[in-house]
């Protein structure tokens, strides 16, 4: 089964743990959804380019958003993966 045909058959193929950084996007190239392991906020640059600050981010929570950048400026969460 190709890749592609895989991910959408399956969704989630591939979890990395994210680095914030404000002048590096993530190894990924993009996502299809962040995990926050614990409690913050979470700024990122959404795929279209756009800089968003989610706040008051649960421990625990999946955020299904595409993203390109986890900033390490404007985030206080921890333990966040990226997952594709």
């Amino acid at each position: 089964m190709a890749a592609d045909t895989f991910e959408r058959n399956y969704g989630i193929t591939t979890a990395v743990d994210v680095v914030p950084s404000n002048g590096t996007d993530l190894p990924t190239t993009f996502t299809r959804g962040i995990y926050v392991g614990g409690t913050g906020s979470l700024k990122v640059k959404m795929i279209d380019g756009t800089d968003v600050t989610f706040t008051k981010v649960l421990a625990g929570s999946f955020i299904p958003i595409v993203v390109s950048r986890v900033y390490s400026t404007g985030t206080t969460a921890t333990n966040i993966i990226a997952l594709k």
